[in-house]
Order: structure tokens, then sequence, then C-alpha cells
């Protein structure tokens, strides 16, 4: 589907969306659904769309057929075989969490250990290469009630471009995201950005680094925040004996799935690293599972997840998801709270693959 709006970093441009739905079905009829958040291109991981489907529909299926598992943690044992490939892996593990949640007559929010929650703010990305789109993006999602600004920079686009927007709002609580624009060579440069008060920098350095992020923690004030290093529960570990960050990333596609992101996520309340839930420019499904996910108690800042009218003149899930007051609500309905829409889904489908497991 296209983009209402460009998302623009210094990595690429954004203007429209492929990924892939998983529609799970028991022998009552249930479905749990799953979402794929690759992208079309490997600039964020080495994934793509059609890098997963393969994966999805080559190996990790047949594992599935041939090996019956009995609840959604099996996946992470079940899908160990095959390195990496976290986005594939998701895609089912999320919808096996959904359908096992129906089952159960429980949200998801619920089954994962988050039920105390009935809401949750709400925060936005501010993806442009213009100042004064940025600030004019700001307002209207201010006025939208969103309670957190994450905006993108890179070394054309930093110092002053965080400084023309702590002009018009000192207050706000941002955080910039590099993307691994920069190095160690960069350290003053970074440094200089002390002095707006950041709530964090998320991956300023390499995206598969933990060593020198330790170095420049060290030498900022302002939090730093590993993403894309953390594909797995070991690096997250790893990062936070090795105090190369403040706060961690968790986005389910990244990770795996559900499993290991709430590994993360306990790990990291227990040692009292602050966690926030990404957002990978996705569709409902996923948008959904990640509400799930940030209704436990260790997220504490508010995550990625803005409404579906966000990216899309029209969601793949009914109801949409809505911002009201800054806040979303946690669905307390079986699974993850959320339909799919099918007519809408129809008239945006690519291609369908269908399969039988074992019952």
């Amino acid at each position: 589907m296209p983009l209402k709006t460009p998302f623009i970093t210094h990595l690429g441009v954004v203007k429209e969306r492929m990924g892939i739905i998983v529609e799970m079905i028991d022998r009552d009829g249930l479905s749990g659904y799953g979402e794929g958040v690759a992208f079309s291109s490997p600039w964020y991981t080495e994934e793509t769309v059609f890098t997963s489907l393969h994966v999805i529909t080559e190996f990790l299926i047949p594992l599935l057929q041939h090996n019956p598992i009995e609840h959604p943690d099996q996946a992470i044992t079940l899908f160990k075989g095959i390195r990496r490939n976290h986005m594939a892996k998701a895609a089912l593990e999320t919808a096996l969490w959904d359908l096992y949640a129906k089952q159960e007559s429980k949200s998801l929010s619920m089954l994962l250990g988050g039920g105390g929650r009935k809401q949750i703010p709400a925060g936005v990305v501010v993806a442009s290469d213009s100042a004064s789109i940025a600030l004019s993006q700001i307002e209207s999602y201010l006025k939208a009630g969103y309670q957190r600004i994450k905006v993108k920079i890179h070394p054309n686009q930093d110092y002053e471009f965080i400084k023309e927007i702590r002009r018009h709002h000192p207050e706000l609580p941002i955080m910039a995201d590099a993307n691994s624009a920069y190095s160690l060579k960069d350290v003053d440069r970074l440094k200089a950005l002390d002095e707006f008060n950041l709530l964090m920098i998320e991956q300023p350095l390499g995206f598969d680094d933990i060593i020198e992020h330790a170095i420049l923690q060290k030498e900022m004030t302002t939090p730093i925040c590993l993403d894309e290093s953390i594909v797995t529960f070991e690096d997250a570990r790893k990062a936070v004996e090795l105090r190369s960050c403040r706060v961690i990333n968790i986005k389910v596609g990244r990770v795996g799935g559900l499993s290991e992101a709430k590994r993360i996520h306990d790990y990291c309340f227990e040692k009292g690293i602050q966690v926030w839930c990404g957002g990978m420019i996705e569709f409902g499904v996923s948008r959904a599972h990640n509400i799930a996910l940030a209704s436990l108690p260790g997220f504490s800042i508010p995550g990625d997840i803005s409404s579906s009218s966000r990216f899309w003149e029209e969601d793949i899930i009914t109801p949409e998801v809505t911002v009201e007051n800054g806040m979303i609500q946690v669905p307390t309905e079986p699974g993850i709270g959320f339909d799919l829409d099918r007519k809408r889904l129809n008239q945006t489908l690519v291609t369908k693959h269908s399969f039988k497991l074992k019952t």
C-alpha cells in the first residue's frame, strides 16, 4: 500500500509498503494473525519481503508441518536450525501467539503478562529532510495527542535541525534516531547534542556494534538506545553488561517474535534498563501485536505505535488503531483484539499461498 507521506531517512525513502500477512486456522475455525515486517530492500536488515517469503514457505512451514507444537514458546527451539531470518520467524510465531490466545480465550496482552494496563501512551516518528516540514508534522501530531516525538538525524541534519525544533518546543520529549549514520570520529558532533536534553539517541554507530557504543556512552550524558544491534536476547544481555546503552528498542520482527521480545523485556526490567516498542511502518496486524507487547510493565517510554491513519488511508484491520488523548486502548478481547478487513486485504493482495499442517 502507498504511504500517505514518504518516510525519509539517510538510508532511503519509503513511499509504498509491501508486507506478508499470515493467517493460521485451527481445526475449530479460529484464526491467528501474524505479519512479516521486512522491507522490500535490505536497508534495515538483510531480510526482504521476498527472502522472508522464501524462508517461510520453503523452510519454516515444513518444520511446523512435521513438528506440531503445543505452545508458541516452542517455536524458538523449532526454528533454531534456521539462522537469523528473524522477521520470517516472527511472521509465523506471532500468528501462533494470536491463535493460542484465542484458544485460551485470553487477550494477548494478558497472556504475555501485561494485563494490568488498560491503555498505553503513543509516540510517533517524524522522518523529513526539512526542518519546516518536520515542525509542521510535529504540530499536527501534538494536536492529535502524541506524547513523544522521534526525529531522524544524520551528519548533514543534526545539530541545527534539533536546535530549530527545540527553539519551538523547549520541553517536548524528543528522541533522535541516527540509523547508524555516525562513527567514533563523530564523538564531538554527537556530544554537542547533549545540550538539547533528548530522551535518547538511537543507534548512532554501526548497525551491528556493541563495543563502540559502550565507548560513546561514556562520553555522552544523553542515553544511547540500541536498535539494530539487538537481534537476540544474548545481544541485549551483552549490551547491558558492557554498558553500551541505557535504553533498548524492542521490535518483535527484529528479534524473531514475541517470545524473544518478552525475554529481552523481562531481563531489562530486572536490570533497570528502559525499553520501548519500536515500529516498522507496519500494517495493523503487527501494530496490534506491538500494543500487546507494550502493555508489559517494563515499557516505560511511549513506543512507535501510532494510529492506523498515520501511514494508511485505510488499514487492513478492523477496527483500526486509534489514538485518543495520546493513548491507545489495550484490547481485552481474545487474541490481538482486531480482525482482518477482508475487503481491504483483497484490494491490496499480490499473491496468496496455502498450506496444511498436521492435526
